[in-house]
């Protein structure tokens, strides 16, 4: 075992030096399997997918609760003041979260997927930091991610009944006009700010993967 820690590191580190490998593709794929880079990212995001997915999964943290667009200012605010006498903002704000966490639960093969068109080139960039791997795939796939994660938030939110809240605030007065709020705008603004949320508790997990001695082995460096 000691014997292939010491292998792995210093294949990492040669690579993480500029190093370069020239094997078919194949033999590259099972080198980052070996490696356990694509590994150690789909268990990073299959346990922050997890943790999301559950009841109040993104509502319980403040840092990444999905708020509902437009109402940071103090406008807003002011103006939000008649829904919540209704109880409709908070009820909404609510029902974004639990979209939110719907659209973990169905996400974990897009991430999935994204992970396993890893190169080899990618390694060096991976290997150097505590949440490289995580920074690597919101860099390089995030955009893409978010779009495959789009459908399953606008669907969630459909599930969860938010659109028709969307509606009946819209009647308690003119917020929706002041903010400019529609359904498309509070699909995006949701799936932006679960993305952001995924990628949050990814680098958490995978900087505690890599952290542990028992796992490190069977993971990477």
């Amino acid at each position: 075992m000691t014997q292939e820690f010491s292998r792995r590191t210093a294949l990492i580190g040669g690579l993480a030096a500029g190093g370069t490998l020239l094997l078919p593709a194949r033999a590259m794929a099972g080198l980052l399997d070996g490696l356990g880079i694509a590994k150690l990212l789909g268990n990073a995001s299959d346990s922050a997918l997890t943790k999301l997915a559950a009841p109040d999964g993104f509502y319980r943290d403040a840092a990444i609760r999905i708020m509902l667009p437009g109402t940071s200012g103090k406008l807003a605010k002011k103006l939000l003041k008649g829904g919540d006498k209704l109880g409709l903002t908070t009820k909404l704000t609510k029902s974004l979260n639990d979209a939110a966490s719907l659209a973990a639960g169905e996400a974990k093969p897009v991430f999935r997927s994204a992970i396993s068109g890893l190169k080899l080139s990618d390694v060096p960039g991976i290997v150097t930091e505590k949440t490289g791997g995580t920074n690597y795939l919101e860099r390089s796939a995030g955009v893409e991610l978010g779009s495959k994660v789009r459908p399953l938030v606008a669907t969630a939110l459909t599930k969860v009944g938010a659109f028709d809240q969307l509606a009946k605030l819209g009647s308690a007065g003119s917020l929706l006009s002041s903010l400019g709020i529609s359904g498309d705008k509070l699909t995006d603004s949701v799936t932006n700010q679960a993305m952001r949320g995924i990628f949050s508790y990814m680098g958490t997990e995978e900087a505690a993967l890599r952290a542990d001695p028992g796992k490190i082995l069977g993971k990477v460096l």
